[in-house]
């Protein structure tokens, strides 16, 4: 009998990963973070608005504005439900493409770091990923070098199918399951 890839419990800690509006990813693409504050559902803290996230949150921006279904899609604030805070983002890269695949991405802030958070997140994208009827495969990237976020897709039932370089990233492992 085959089993299904393992998918992170929805136990402690709950995370819900919080969808930004267009105003709000605009601005943190601005690096603007008191203008994306007063626009966002949920207050977000420092670390989000970090310079070196402008790339991320430009990115997000334009694909919003190329295509507003996205928006369901691309990378959110992971919010934790036992702290209230927001402790990192995580998210798709976008929509399912032609053949039903969606990449994941996270990120959990260096403060929050080592309390189940990315397990939680991953298992609450996987989750959605399940419930997607065009969906049919997760794809994860992760350096070489990331051994904690290398054993939590491991752990999840990813499988490695090739390398990549990554323009912002450098060397990434692609490791992909089915839904």
């Amino acid at each position: 009998m085959v089993h299904p890839p393992r998918v992170p419990p929805a136990t402690a800690p709950r995370v819900t990963v919080v969808h930004l509006p267009p105003a709000a990813l605009d601005a943190l693409a601005a690096g603007d973070l008191a203008a994306a504050s007063a626009v966002s559902p949920v207050p977000l803290p420092p670390a989000v608005g970090a310079p070196d996230l402008r790339w991320l949150w430009r990115l997000r921006s334009e694909q919003v504005r190329a295509d507003p279904a996205a928006a369901a899609w691309v990378t959110g604030v992971l919010r934790a439900g036992d702290l209230g805070l927001v402790v990192g983002h995580a998210g798709f890269h976008g929509p399912p493409d032609e053949h039903g695949t969606v990449e994941v991405g996270y990120a959990v802030a260096p403060e929050h770091r080592r309390r189940g958070y990315a397990r939680a997140a991953l298992g609450a994208l996987l989750r959605r990923a399940a419930e997607e009827p065009d969906v049919r495969t997760v794809r994860a990237t992760v350096s070489p070098d990331n051994v904690a976020s290398r054993a939590l897709v491991d752990s999840c039932g990813f499988v490695a199918v090739g390398e990549q370089w990554d323009e912002v990233d450098g060397l990434e492992v692609v490791l992909e399951r089915a839904v």
